[in-house]
């Protein structure tokens, strides 16, 4: 007879459960750990199609030129954008009432694609934003999120990720001057993710860069409207990002991509995109939609997004960077005595612009006479439209005085040195706030000194061909009641300018003064 110790027998049975409970364990951890494997795998795979983040496909530019993106390969081309129908169209709200994206960032300063601060708004899953602003000259909106842009469409989409109620759209010209002819609206659609009438475009090149989408033509060809319309606020709208941006630009012109090259591919490292002919569905995480042109031919630090306060002080900067502009200062002028040899190296150097059409002087000779009088060293010069802006560029960086009548010419007052002069000749008819606020505040702005000179009624040529019985010599209040088209009329299409040199001379004084201070 076996002897069988009872107390042995319940742990017997305890050690057997607690073997079969720890294998069952085993079995439940090793189960539970490939399905939250396979439920990642499965996830990855659906975003890696549409994530914002996934590597770029676009290589950085050898040269400037707008070109027609290559075709999607077989299989790759996605659905367009359907449903661009008024339903749910809004107006974009004006500034005070919108907020700056993206903290502050240091200007210029390069960061890695994929790495962007200012697109710190819009998290790799969350269900995207769209901010629209306007201003006094512009319309612009900054989608946030899943994007994607159909040139040929000319729409920009935002894909919500979790259920949005709501489909909004808005109507933007990206022109930096709203309600231009002959430049198309693009149209931001913001998606319901519910409506299968209007599915999201698929991908077929991803970004990690941010993208501008812009529009060319307008006043473009215009000296100061080259600058004033496009240069300046696509400075303002790219500057934060170093070079990482992708500008998309509609109603190309491609003689303008040329001309200004050198400026354009300091903000870009990749190639303008044809956005008219782009027929690819491109897909970024931030998208900028118009040009914001603050002022004329002017930058409000306030007004500038990322946090980055540019000023036109920062504009002219880079500027002279671009063209490789050696004067940062103006001439050195001293009150002591020099020997006359030296006085004479040390002469200021004064450029006038002598304009060959409308709002022309008259009487160079004596103009010249009376600033050589002052002081000066005076060279006339006509820049022409086709001159190449670099060699434009390093004349005008070599005076200390830019002097000529209102007109597109001062706008190169961009490239004179900081604490350099601007004398701007105002033609009669009361065009002084125009006159201050397209060449006067932006100079000032500029860091340099500016002077304005508003001639008489004796000094145009209006009183001889008008007679002093006119309205326009009169009354030019009358006229600009009229409306702009007599103002453009008279005062700058039939007027020209005679200088009365003794009443000028206190202004050149001003300027020479200036100098020696500096």
């Amino acid at each position: 007879m076996v002897s069988v110790d009872k107390q042995a027998a319940p742990a017997a049975g305890r050690g057997l459960l607690s073997s079969w409970a720890q294998r069952h364990l085993n079995l439940c951890f090793v189960a539970g750990f490939l399905l939250v494997l396979l439920t990642y795998l499965v996830v990855s795979q659906q975003f890696a199609a549409t994530s914002p983040v996934a590597v770029p496909t676009t290589t950085p530019h050898r040269k400037h030129q707008a070109i027609k993106s290559p075709g999607a390969g077989a299989g790759e081309a996605g659905s367009t954008q359907g449903g661009r129908g008024g339903a749910g169209k809004t107006e974009a709200r004006p500034a005070h009432e919108q907020q700056q994206e993206g903290p502050p960032k240091a200007e210029g300063r390069a960061r890695r694609a994929g790495k962007r601060d200012d697109d710190a708004a819009a998290k790799p899953f969350d269900n995207g934003k769209v901010v629209c602003i306007a201003s006094p000259f512009s319309y612009t909106c900054d989608v946030f999120g899943d994007v994607r842009t159909n040139g040929t469409a000319r729409t920009v989409t935002l894909v919500p990720a979790t259920s949005r109620p709501e489909r909004r759209e808005w109507s933007i010209q990206a022109y930096a001057r709203f309600n231009m002819t002959g430049i198309p609206n693009v149209t931001v659609t913001q998606l319901d993710s519910t409506s299968a009438g209007s599915p999201a475009p698929a991908c077929t090149v991803t970004h990690r860069v941010p993208a501008i989408v812009l529009a060319l033509g307008g006043h473009l060809g215009n000296y100061f409207h080259d600058f004033s319309d496009a240069l300046v606020p696509l400075f303002v709208a790219s500057r934060r990002y170093g070079g990482e941006v992708q500008l998309l630009a509609g109603n190309i012109q491609p003689w303008w991509l040329g001309k200004y090259e050198a400026v354009v591919r300091r903000l870009t490292k990749y190639e303008v995109l044809d956005l008219d002919h782009d027929d690819q569905i491109r897909c970024f995480r931030h998208v900028t939609v118009g040009l914001n042109m603050h002022k004329e031919f002017n930058i409000v630090p306030e007004l500038v997004p990322g946090g980055v306060p540019l000023s036109m002080a920062n504009f002219t900067a880079f500027l002279r960077e671009t063209y490789s502009l050696p004067r940062a200062a103006p001439i050195s002028l001293t009150n002591d005595s020099s020997p006359p040899v030296d006085a004479k190296k040390r002469k200021p150097r004064l450029m006038l612009l002598d304009r060959g059409h409308y709002r022309k002087l008259v009487n160079v000779p004596e103009i010249v006479k009376a600033a050589e009088k002052a002081g000066f060293e005076v060279t006339i010069a006509d820049p022409r439209f086709n001159v190449r802006v670099k060699e434009l560029a390093m004349s005008v960086n070599s005076f200390d005085v830019l002097l000529g009548v209102h007109g597109a010419g001062l706008t190169n007052s961009a490239f004179l040195p900081p604490g350099a002069v601007v004398i701007q000749v105002v033609p009669y008819g009361k065009l002084e706030p125009m006159a201050q606020r397209e060449f006067g505040d932006p100079a000032a702005n500029m860091g340099l000194r500016y002077l304005e000179y508003s001639i008489s009624v004796d000094e145009s040529t209006l009183l001889e061909t008008l007679g002093p019985d006119h309205p326009a010599i009169k009354d030019p209040d009358s006229v600009h009641r009229s409306g702009w088209d007599k103002v453009a009329e008279y005062y700058l299409g039939k007027q020209n300018v005679r200088v009365d040199v003794e009443r000028f001379a206190p202004t050149l004084a001003l300027a020479l003064d200036h100098l020696r201070r500096q």
